[in-house]
């Protein structure tokens, strides 16, 4: 029988290195492509990250079906058994992401990221019962992702914290340093706490001084030697280091993300292409990068070497 990952287990584990979050493997038709997604795996695996978000934010997961979404979760498991971590996405409205979070748990997760809720907006008291209820639905590790209308008080991460043992984790997506430190301050080892930003790699060395010690990589997905590079680079304070890929790559980069919304995913699926690992196109509502969008990044990533 296969060891659960234990909450505990999993917040020891996530902060030991880089994080990152696969795209999803669509075929020419449109469909999940289960055999592409496996190979996708094993390679960004072989890099050793931490863990690795399945039907995450960059994979898609408001665009899966209920059966992608299944399907997506245990071809990860089976790939990454034993070797690198999986943390399910779960997100909209409480019972549709309960649904999600148990399926996950069934399929042999490590653990679950908590995305905002679809559309409505939502208060403290709301969002409360919201993670409250997820977490108490799972034996999981639960990560809550603060982001978009999920943006949650430090009241209420206290209260969740004191009646959910396994809500172990705080993902930031906003990126307002009063908020990042109070959390941080309050609530201390509780949490574990990861940058969540879109390109999270332009703000590393801000939440590192905050006490974020990792954070979720999306050019991992097509650069992952240069983002294992810039990680280690932020571990060791290498401040040289981290100014110069800043200058050379994630700056340059940043203004072709910034053109469109919905490009933070577009921009990693079209990577994944350009060095000869392509994940299909993304699905509307948001849309591919035009050609000349592409030929720039083109150059960057040439720029960078062998990856």
């Amino acid at each position: 029988m296969t060891h659960m990952t234990t909450p505990d287990e999993l917040k020891g584990r996530i902060p030991t290195g880089l994080l990152s979050f696969p795209v999803t493997d669509f075929d020419a038709g449109g469909a999940f492509d289960a055999v592409g997604y496996r190979g996708r795996l094993e390679w960004l695996g072989s890099y050793r990250p931490a863990a690795l978000f399945a039907a995450g934010g960059t994979g898609e997961f408001f665009s899966l079906t209920v059966r992608e979404f299944s399907e997506v979760i245990a071809m990860a498991v089976e790939t990454c058994r034993d070797q690198v971590p999986i943390i399910a996405g779960a997100g909209y409205g409480t019972q549709v992401a309960i649904e999600y979070a148990r399926e996950a748990e069934r399929l042999g997760v490590a653990g679950i990221l908590l995305m905002p809720p679809y559309l409505t907006e939502t208060s403290q008291p709301g969002l409360r019962a919201h993670i409250t209820a997820v977490c108490k639905a799972t034996r999981l590790g639960v990560i809550v992702y603060n982001r978009a209308n999920c943006r949650v008080s430090v009241e209420t991460l206290q209260r969740v914290a004191d009646e959910c043992p396994n809500l172990i984790g705080f993902k930031d997506g906003v990126g307002e340093i009063e908020s990042m430190v109070a959390v941080r301050n309050a609530m201390g080892e509780r949490l574990t706490y990861l940058g969540g930003l879109p390109t999270a790699e332009i703000y590393a060395q801000a939440y590192m001084a905050m006490g974020v010690s990792t954070y979720s990589s999306a050019v991992f997905n097509f650069i992952p030697r240069t983002a294992m590079i810039f990680y280690q680079a932020v571990m060791e304070r290498d401040d040289a280091a981290i100014a110069e890929l800043l200058r050379n790559f994630f700056l340059p980069y940043l203004h072709i993300r910034k053109r469109h919304p919905g490009y933070a995913v577009s921009i990693v699926k079209a990577g994944a292409t350009i060095i000869g690992r392509g994940a299909g196109s993304v699905r509307s509502p948001i849309h591919d990068l035009d050609q000349d969008e592409r030929a720039r990044l083109a150059t960057l990533i040439e720029a960078l070497g062998p990856q």
